[in-house]
């Protein structure tokens, strides 16, 4: 069945990096665009990064536009969430995500467990 694993989180200072990982499996991966969202307490989900099924094309949220980095590995059905000059504002729990149809279904959304990202001094 479809998995994704999200790691990589953890407690930063402001200013610091951090890299989210994300392992999917059960399906193919090459051909599926893939999503980082986060949601910070209180708060909506919001879409964080996209890219593209060959990488060649990321969108960001302005929010993290400049600082976070979204990249994928198909040899290895990995994607990647680059976070740089982490603020306070960007504590949250990050989820991978993908939306795809397996041909028999109409679309479904997947989701990663999530992983906890705390910007604190």
């Amino acid at each position: 069945q479809v998995q994704l694993v999200d790691s990589g989180g953890g407690l930063v200072h402001p200013g610091g990096s951090l890299r989210l990982s994300c392992a999917a499996s059960g399906f193919t991966f090459s051909r599926v665009a893939m999503n980082w969202y986060r949601q910070a307490p209180g708060k909506e989900r919001e879409l964080v990064a996209v890219i593209s099924t060959t990488g060649s094309i990321t969108n960001y949220a302005d929010s993290v536009k400049g600082r976070f980095t979204i990249s994928r590995d198909n040899a290895k059905d990995m994607v990647y969430l680059q976070l740089n000059t982490l603020k306070p504002e960007d504590t949250a729990v990050y989820y991978c995500h993908a939306r795809f149809s397996d041909g028999r279904r109409p679309p479904q959304d997947y989701w990663g467990q999530g992983t906890q990202v705390t910007v604190s001094s």
